[in-house]
């Protein structure tokens, strides 16, 4: 997928908003927050290969005309030379008020509590595709085969409650990715010691997806209409 950042800001929705956070605000310190799962993409690592989206895509069955994982290629700047990209990471961000889990007329989109991690409930989803309609991020799909609404859930069934990692962290070949609980020591250093964002929209809550810019890449996105 590849896209100016014009338009795939356009894309994301109108009046889209980030909110920088710095190294060191230390936000999880008090351990008063309830278990959460939390996933780190590095874009100053990642390369846009792919791969994370092609294992994905295999290990949790998805059909080949949906994606629980894409990673948009964004135009940064050009020259005659070359095109500098962005690489964001676009998946389900399990975000806090979650709009998806509010219009599911069954319940079957869900919060686990335990892990913070949005789910759906396969035997409860109808497939009228009022989530899918509802994520602001648009990373949601049915299943046509099973009717069906999914996404990603850090590999939950398939890999994470057998004791692995999502797939796309472990087949990275960058090493771009790095997931665990978010108050976990591996996240909360790197958060600590990186200049991080969040990619969140109006009316939807705190995601659970952090990013770090490709540092080069920023100061090029500045002069062609400012960091986001």
């Amino acid at each position: 997928m590849t896209c100016t950042r014009r338009k795939f800001l356009l894309g994301m929705g109108t009046g889209s908003v980030v909110f920088l956070s710095w190294a060191g605000t230390g936000a999880f310190a008090d351990g008063k927050v309830p278990v959460r799962f939390a996933m780190i993409h590095d874009e100053e690592r990642c390369n846009g290969c792919d791969i994370c989206a092609h294992a994905c895509r295999s290990v949790n069955t998805v059909p080949e005309t949906a994606a629980r994982l894409t990673i948009a290629h964004v135009r940064a700047a050009s020259s005659d030379d070359s095109t500098d990209y962005q690489y964001f990471r676009m998946s389900c961000q399990h975000c806090e008020a979650a709009p998806c889990i509010e219009v599911c007329p069954t319940g079957a989109s869900w919060r686990d509590e335990s892990n913070g991690i949005v789910r759906v409930n396969k035997q409860q989803c109808i497939g009228c595709s009022y989530c899918i309609s509802a994520c602001p991020y648009q990373v949601r799909y049915l299943n046509k085969k099973t009717s069906v609404a999914d996404k990603c859930d850090f590999c939950l069934e398939t890999r994470l409650s057998k004791g692995f990692p999502p797939i796309c962290v472990t087949s990275c070949p960058q090493k771009a990715l790095i997931f665990g609980r978010e108050d976990s020591e591996p996240v909360q250093t790197w958060l600590k010691n990186n200049a991080y964002y969040q990619y969140q929209l109006p009316g939807v809550g705190k995601p659970h997806l952090y990013r770090r810019f490709a540092q080069h890449k920023v100061s090029k996105m500045t002069n062609d209409g400012g960091v986001l």
